[in-house]
């Protein structure tokens, strides 16, 4: 088993000392690390689960005093940047995470603490364990310190590949776009699927670690072939 670095020192980073110390183990603890004997119950994904829904609350608190004037529909999109793996990620690489995950060393050397969804999950884990620990105002300091860069970076509500796409073929009356598994491969702690995406005539692939993320790069693919399209037209 691997540990990485000081969870003693990742706490003050983290700016909380647990009175539960385990929650903070265990919020730190990948599925590959985890007891079979306890069908790994020890391992984050449950606080993972907690954690998703704690954020969740938090950001669309935060996004509504911070854009008062905003209709629901433009802090969803907001929501949906803010709680998605690449902001997740980029938030748990600042705060130093992948050095304090438990993996075994095998997965270790193979680079799992780097990959986005291990860290998107345990970052999730970690307001989880934060909330059982210390409920939501000790959260709510952790998620206002570390997702202000993000929650300020573009004051215009964003727009994902996926719904960009939706909102050309709905607006043309082309229907809404269809999303198809084409494959899974890899371990179930680092899948790796194929989506590909159909729409006005066109198809274009993604790969991502989850669904979702394949999905939303076979949308960035097929809005690409658009532009290519429109370029070489004139």
């Amino acid at each position: 088993m691997t540990t990485g670095g000081n969870l003693a020192a990742f706490a003050v980073r983290l700016g909380h000392e647990f009175a539960r110390p385990e929650l903070l183990t265990q919020a730190l603890t990948h599925r590959s690390a985890a007891d079979p004997k306890r069908a790994q119950l020890d391992s984050n994904e449950r606080l993972e689960f907690l954690g998703d829904r704690v954020l969740a609350l938090l950001i669309a608190e935060w996004l509504s005093e911070r854009f008062p004037e905003e209709r629901e529909g433009d802090l969803g999109k907001r929501l949906g940047v803010l709680v998605a793996r690449d902001t997740l990620t980029r938030v748990a690489e600042g705060l130093g995470l992948a050095g304090v995950l438990r993996v075994p060393h095998s997965e270790g050397r193979a680079g799992l603490r780097e990959r986005a969804n291990v860290l998107a999950d345990a970052m999730e884990a970690l307001l989880g364990a934060l909330y059982l620990d210390a409920g939501l105002p000790v959260a709510r300091t952790l998620v206002r310190r570390e997702w202000e860069a993000q929650m300020g970076a573009d004051l215009r509500p964003p727009m994902s590949a996926k719904s960009r796409l939706q909102e050309y073929t709905l607006g043309r009356g082309l229907g809404l776009p269809e999303y198809r598994l084409v494959s899974s491969t890899g371990p179930s702690h680092q899948p790796i699927f194929v989506v590909a995406v159909s729409a006005a005539g066109r198809e274009a692939e993604g790969m991502g670690e989850s669904k979702r993320a394949a999905e939303q790069v076979a949308a960035e693919a097929w809005l690409a072939q658009l532009e290519s399209a429109k370029l070489e037209q004139g």
